[in-house]
């Protein structure tokens, strides 16, 4: 939810782990801790949960969860941990971290790779991002895009969504300059380098709105209701459902306190993470948390609940335009079995 999108794309779901099977979480990373206490007492069970990138307000509920004594309430002592290399997926699906913040296009892929990864919650309903410019480009629609650079990360899903918005308004995507600008910033990037990148407006979006620089943006959702896909989600792996429901439910209780206390009190949810996370930008924190709150749960039922049909149109997208090497069995790669009812 930083200055470009990234999950999947930008910290990658590596060679490593795509060539990882389903036995790769039973090697010890979700053994129980802390079963029993002195005095009859039962211990917190230690956990770790591992976000997929710098910490900002997609992931807020988190800290208010283990802040707020959420998690601890169901048992549970959270430590909130960085990526390693290989990113929040290898890591949960090793079970070096029982639980982790990814992206339905990242489990999607993971699951066709026989990676065991499982979505337990949607942490926002709807898909926020878009293609962002400054406003004086007059990039206001996908047929725009053509003449124009654009700059990304170097994955084959950005030209296939940029060509799907694009078909759907008249244009042609080889029209489009599309060049890798890596880890560059998205303000920097667009005075220098490019014309348009693909952003979170929760975030980048926020911070341009505090900079006082206007932007267009063009926004998957309002060209396919098949890119209206669960960006980001929480998950875990299936050796974890299997073995310790327990924890899995109460990990995913404690989770759907902290980000409804989050939906409720953007404000005092906002100074939960900015104390736990100074280096933050505290005003863009605020903002970005105002903006984000409602829609954590917007339209569904409960937060976090997550539709057998978004997870088919998105991955059968994908597969019809070639990102994928097989079929998704959409009802095995995510459940709301975990969800407070």
């Amino acid at each position: 939810m930083l200055h470009k999108k990234k999950g999947l794309w930008g910290r990658g779901l590596t060679a490593t782990v795509l060539a990882l099977t389903l036995t790769i979480a039973g090697c010890g990373g979700n053994e129980p801790e802390g079963d029993g206490g002195a005095g009859g007492e039962k211990e917190l069970k230690k956990v770790k949960v591992v976000l997929d990138w710098t910490p900002n307000t997609n992931h807020t509920g988190l800290y208010v969860a283990r802040d707020n004594g959420f998690f601890e309430k169901h048992g549970l002592d959270v430590e909130i941990i960085q990526p390693g290399q290989d990113g929040a997926d290898a890591m949960v699906a090793s079970g070096d971290a029982a639980f982790g913040v990814s992206y339905q296009e990242s489990v999607t892929m993971a699951r066709i790779a026989g990676v065991p990864i499982v979505s337990i919650a949607a942490v926002i309903q709807h898909n926020t991002s878009g293609f962002a410019s400054p406003k004086a480009k007059g990039i206001d629609s996908p047929k725009k895009f053509e003449g124009q650079r654009y700059g990304g990360w170097g994955a084959p899903v950005e030209e296939s969504v940029i060509d799907a918005l694009m078909q759907a308004d008249g244009g042609d995507v080889s029209k489009v300059d599309i060049m890798s600008i890596g880890d560059s910033d998205f303000f920097a990037a667009v005075e220098r380098d490019i014309d348009f990148a693909w952003i979170y407006y929760a975030w980048t979006g926020v911070e341009a709105e505090l900079r006082g620089e206007e932007l267009n943006m063009v926004y998957l959702t309002d060209y396919s209701d098949k890119l209206d896909y669960y960006t980001p989600v929480l998950v875990t792996n299936e050796e974890q459902i299997q073995s310790d429901p327990e924890t899995v439910k109460a990990f995913a209780a404690g989770a759907a306190e902290g980000y409804q206390f989050t939906i409720d009190n953007p404000e005092d949810a906002a100074e939960v993470l900015i104390k736990a996370e100074p280096d933050l930008n505290a005003d863009l924190v605020r903002a970005s948390q105002k903006w984000l709150s409602p829609k954590y749960r917007d339209d569904a039922p409960r937060w976090g609940e997550q539709k057998l049909s978004i997870w088919e149109n998105y991955a059968n997208w994908m597969f019809d335009h070639g990102l994928l090497e097989g079929k998704l069995e959409a009802e095995k790669a995510f459940t709301n079995e975990f969800l407070p009812k």
